[in-house]
């Protein structure tokens, strides 16, 4: 008889502990479903889609504020050096280049594994500027953006060698603003 009632007592606390188991486990269950219900999906505020100024853009979903931070310039970060050694001879004369240079060491190559911003057209009329804090880039609206309307940033690349007429037009603006330079090079 001993045995029996070891036996029973031995199940009761079994069931007991599944018991508070399962309550357990409903109980974060619900927690999560409930926390699924409160938290709404973030909606992204750019996209990128076909540019009437040059091929790939990054365009504004909802309306952007002046001053507003929008997106960070992201991808593999290495050396001017070995930036050099990967595109030299590639993008030599080209102006098609998904490259920023974050400081004086870093470049962000944005080709391979680079975000949106990687997208965002040059303009001599932009309504966005890139800011550079701690070796990152950052894209900030620098007047009011609507929903619909390309997000756009002065490139002002700077060559090495003198910008003669041959290099700007190697480097041509199709942004067509009214006061457009007609050349993504800015001024030294």
């Amino acid at each position: 008889m001993t045995q029996k009632k070891k036996t029973r007592s031995s199940t009761r606390k079994k069931s007991k502990k599944t018991f508070k188991n399962n309550k357990l486990k409903t109980k974060a269950v619900a927690r999560k479903k409930a926390v699924r219900k409160t938290v709404k999906p973030k909606t992204p505020r750019v996209a990128v889609r076909n540019s009437p100024i040059h091929g790939r853009g990054v365009f504004a979903v909802t309306a952007i504020t002046r001053g507003a931070r929008i997106i960070e310039y992201t991808g593999e970060r290495m050396s001017h050096v070995e930036a050099d050694r990967r595109y030299g001879e590639l993008h030599d004369g080209s102006s098609h280049t998904m490259l920023f240079a974050a400081t004086d060491e870093v470049v962000i190559d944005a080709t391979k594994r680079g975000g949106p911003a990687r997208w965002i057209n040059h303009s001599c009329a932009p309504n966005c500027e890139t800011n550079e804090e701690e070796g990152r880039v950052f894209i900030d609206a620098i007047r009011a953006i609507r929903p619909g309307q390309e997000l756009l940033y002065d490139y002002n690349l700077v060559l090495e060698e003198r910008h003669t007429a041959k290099q700007k037009r190697e480097h041509p603006c199709h942004c067509g603003a009214r006061k457009c330079r007609h050349t993504l090079l800015g001024n030294k």
